[in-house]
């Protein structure tokens, strides 16, 4: 069993910042790569960011490429996400997702979620 439990979500406004945190605690589990998706009401689950916990790679989705920076704490079993700059359509729940993955962007090849934190944007 693993969970993973997210925090530092909330309300700013437009060019504000905000850090996500997700701590992993568990045993028993394979994964290769922690990943950061948002949804927004109505929309589809998209990657954010992630990144490889061995080696250290990480992915970007296009629309946040500049302004979100993913990292981890491998002493911590902690993934941190630093989105600056926010705009309103940043505004979403945010998950955390680990697994053995090969494409990040894909929510289905992650096999543990957590609960999600809301980030909400204003203008």
């Amino acid at each position: 069993q693993v969970q993973l439990v997210e925090s530092g979500g909330g309300s700013v406004q437009a060019g504000g910042s905000l850090r996500l945190s997700c701590a992993a605690s568990g045993y028993g589990y394979s994964s290769n790569c922690m990943g950061w998706f948002r949804q927004a009401p109505g929309k589809e689950r998209e990657g954010v960011a992630a990144i490889y916990t061995g080696g250290g790679s990480t992915y970007y989705a296009d629309s946040v490429k500049g302004r979100f920076t993913i990292s981890r704490d491998t002493a911590k079993s902690t993934v941190y996400l630093q989105m600056n700059s926010l705009k309103p359509e940043d505004t979403a729940m945010y998950y955390c997702a680990a697994g053995l993955v090969y494409s990040p962007e894909a929510p289905y090849e992650y096999g543990y979620w957590g609960q999600g934190t809301q980030v909400t944007v204003s203008s």
